[in-house]
């Protein structure tokens, strides 16, 4: 059973493939999405590897007592209790942490005014608070809104992506329609969800003004076929043309995606003597399982997806609790 909850916070800062496989529609190597709503997602199990890899070499990173979790007596045996042996050994014990699936919050899209802005639904946002509940953040203020009209989005008083009244999203356009609740929701993402630290400021300042909320149906829309899609090809080696059938194209979610994903942690699965000294000693062992985790990847850069050696998949991180 598990004790305590809290959240995770990606910000996609270069393109990220989360594949899916092969697919014969007209991308090649598409992203992972939800089956009923089609929404992207990451699913668990890549991201709770991304997180084990960062946790792993953590220790290499950190070696004086600025870090919180110096010194690293016993890691290894931390990171077998957190995340569960090694494959072969993976009949042993499971891990104390459980990893969610990432989900979209906010995801950006073309404008013609401001450049871009943020969009999200009030069906993404009631299912980020109902999942927000579960990690006990009593401190959600807003309620879920969304537009009465497919043909309108709500704003707030401080946009700068409309003009005249309108909003033109690629080629598609919607009446803007003032919203105070808006602005409040906005001001939470920006204080609670987006990254900290002063190379943010900007994209916390903006976030009121691009924050964009669709009717569900042009959201999801947005979600499926306003992705960046990337041809790549295979040089022949010696002729330095496109080898044959080297060309393909790979799905990815844009920069500036938010997502979010749940970390449940619960007491370690193995017997007091495996664990190390101190955990031992431990009055709140869950909380040093949370403090574990946060220690090694709050405020980090992880690169989570394929494509790595292309430069893919860098997010910025932050954890509640």
């Amino acid at each position: 059973m598990f004790e305590r909850a809290t959240i995770l916070y990606l910000y996609v800062e270069t393109p990220l493939h989360a594949g899916s496989g092969t697919s014969l529609g007209i991308v090649d190597l598409p992203i992972q999405r939800e089956r009923t709503t089609g929404y992207p997602i990451v699913q668990a199990s890549g991201l709770k590897g991304c997180l084990r890899d960062e946790a792993t070499y953590h220790k290499d990173f950190c070696q004086n007592s600025a870090c919180p979790l110096y010194p690293h007596a016993d890691w290894e045996k931390k990171v077998e209790v957190v995340f569960g042996p090694e494959t072969e050994r993976a009949s042993e014990h499971a891990g104390a942490l459980s990893v969610g699936d990432a989900r979209i919050l906010l995801f950006p899209v073309r404008s013609l005014m401001g450049i871009f802005a943020w969009v999200t639904s009030k069906d993404a946002l009631a299912r980020f608070k109902r999942d927000a509940e579960m990690a006990n953040l009593s401190n959600i203020s807003w309620n879920p809104v969304g537009p009465d009209d497919e043909s309108k989005a709500l704003v707030a008083e401080s946009n700068i992506v409309s003009a005249d009244g309108r909003i033109v999203l690629e080629e598609f356009a919607f009446t803007a329609e003032p919203c105070a609740e808006v602005q409040t929701i906005a001001e939470w993402l920006k204080d609670k969800a987006l990254p900290l630290g002063a190379e943010y400021d900007y994209w916390r300042r903006s976030l009121p003004q691009r924050l964009i909320i669709l009717p569900e149906n042009a959201f999801r829309d947005f979600t499926l076929f306003s992705t960046e899609v990337i041809s790549r090809i295979r040089l022949d080696d010696e002729k330095k043309t496109v080898a044959h059938g080297a060309l393909w194209s790979e799905e990815h979610l844009p920069s500036d995606t938010l997502l979010y994903a749940m970390l449940f942690a619960g007491k370690p699965r193995v017997k007091d003597d495996d664990l190390s000294d101190d955990w031992k000693q431990a009055g709140d062992k869950v909380g040093e399982i949370v403090k574990f985790v946060k220690g090694c990847v709050d405020g980090k850069r992880l690169q989570l997806g394929g494509e790595s050696t292309v430069g893919r998949g860098f997010v910025k991180v932050r954890m509640t609790g």
